[in-house]
Formats: C-alpha cells, sequence, structure tokens
C-alpha cells in the first residue's frame, strides 16, 4: 500500500505556527494543518498566498453588468424597439433592475464555482480522514500533514524532519 503522507500532532496553536514555519522554510509547499479553531496567522505560517477568489467575483460582477446593459440595450433599442407612450427606446433608468439581478447572479456563479475550481472541489476521498487520530482535530489535537506528492518527500528524511522540529505521534498515512 503506497503512503499519503506523514502526520503528526503538537500541543498548542504556538507549537503549530512554529513548526508550520520550519517546514515552510525547509522547502515542503503540499502541507496542511488540522485544528479546532481558526488559528490567526497560519496562513502565514505556511507561506498561502492571497486568495484569488475575489478577482473571480470582480469579473463576474463585470460580465453581469455589461452583459445585462448590452442585452437590454440591443434588445430594446434596435433589435425589437418598441414606441411606447413617446418614451426614449433605451431608458436607462429601466434598465436598473434586470442589471442589478445579472450583476448579482453573475457575481456569485463566478465566486462559487470559481471557489470550488481553486481549491479543487469536491474531492470525493481524503485518506487521511480514514486516520483515528485526526478525529481529535475537531475538539482539541492540534494537527500538520505533509503530502508524499511534494517535491521534498522522502520517507525517512521527513519523518526523521518532523521528530526533530517538534512534532509528536507521527504516523504515516496511507492511501
Amino acid at each position: 500500500m503506497s503512503i499519503f503522507g506523514y502526520l503528526c500532532e503538537v500541543d498548542n496553536p504556538k507549537d503549530l505556527l512554529d513548526l508550520s514555519k520550519k517546514v515552510y522554510h525547509a522547502g515542503y509547499i503540499k502541507f496542511d494543518t488540522y485544528t479546532p479553531f481558526p488559528v490567526h496567522g497560519i496562513d502565514k505560517a505556511m507561506g498561502i498566498p492571497l486568495s484569488r477568489v475575489p478577482y473571480l467575483s470582480l469579473i463576474g460582477c463585470l460580465i453581469g453588468l455589461t452583459g445585462a446593459i448590452a442585452l437590454q440595450v440591443w434588445t430594446n433599442g434596435f433589435d425589437y424597439p418598441i414606441a411606447l407612450s413617446g418614451k426614449p427606446f433605451v431608458a436607462l433608468p429601466a434598465f436598473v433592475p434586470v442589471t442589478f439581478e445579472l450583476t448579482i447572479l453573475f457575481t456569485a456563479f463566478f465566486t462559487v464555482f470559481g471557489m470550488f475550481a481553486i481549491n479543487k472541489l469536491p474531492q470525493w476521498n481524503q485518506p487521511i480522514f480514514n486516520n483515528e487520530s485526526i478525529k481529535k482535530a475537531t475538539c482539541s489535537g492540534f494537527f500538520l500533514a505533509i503530502s508524499s506528492d511534494d517535491k521534498n518527500f522522502d520517507i525517512e528524511k521527513t519523518k526523521l524532519f518532523l521528530e526533530r522540529s517538534g512534532g509528536k505521534n507521527i504516523e504515516a498515512i496511507n492511501h
């Protein structure tokens, strides 16, 4: 059976931050932390860049906005103009409700589906969650896992590195 990676435990959030910094500075990039509550600064310690989701939301917003205005100007002003009480064919105040709704709709779609794509979701199975130890991460445990997909991963060296860096209860996670 092939190894998925190593899972180790630490005693508290500060130790997890310190271990995360050591792992990141050692060159590992495919690792994750598991905690019962958000730990301030863990993303910086892990070297996680800022999210690209806001940019996707902005793109969706602009597409929805321009698409809604273009659709209404084209249909009401050029494709099928209806002379009604002497009102102009391109009446921008009348376009506000549809423009607002399509802007929100496209922003929501780009945000949600963009987030799914960036996070590579759905992932139907994650072998680490079959481990009994990781269940403590929901109430009292602080864990760090290094994936075997990492370019620096070596079965012996990685385990020795985790031991020397303060990791406890180091376990190999199998696929």
